[in-house]
């Protein structure tokens, strides 16, 4: 017998709905890295965008544990010397975008190539509860419930 290959008419890409409300920031990105990548299917195949879309609400109402809301420090380089800045999760949450932080850690759970940075765009996160694809009827994936421990109270 021989191993499965997937081929772009395998593929079958569901809506899949996320409400981020309440849940440890770490424990979701890993899950929604999982679903974007496509390897909680039996089918799954590394080199093809296999994944689903995801959309996740309520990014600004994510949770992390411990100090790491005052003590996590986010950096950038603006590509001039001794141009380094940091910002702490607290600022960004706070901030004017707070999905960015959701956004930072799906991706950096990816591996860094082309096919990551295409399944990236897979993913829609909003820091409220609306979103703008109701048309696509996703499924709600309810990640409070998968684990106990996904959840922290505020």
């Amino acid at each position: 017998m021989k191993t499965f290959t997937a081929t772009p008419a395998d593929i079958d890409k569901k809506w899949i709905l996320i409400d981020a409300e309440g849940v440890v920031l770490g424990r979701l990105a890993s899950i929604i890295a999982m679903r974007l990548r496509g390897k909680h299917k039996a089918s799954f195949t590394p080199h093809m965008d296999m994944g689903d879309n995801v959309i996740v609400i309520n990014a600004d109402k994510v949770q992390l544990t411990g100090r790491k809301r005052t003590q996590k420090t986010y950096y950038r380089h603006t590509g001039h010397p001794g141009g380094i800045k940091s910002v702490t999760a607290d600022k960004v949450l706070d901030g004017a975008h707070p999905e960015r932080v959701l956004e930072k850690a799906v991706q950096r759970m990816l591996p860094g190539n082309r096919l990551s940075r295409k399944q990236m765009t897979n993913l829609r996160i909003y820091a409220g509860t609306e979103h703008p694809h109701e048309a696509q009827a996703p499924e709600v994936l309810d990640v409070k419930t998968l684990n106990s421990k996904n959840t922290r109270s505020a």
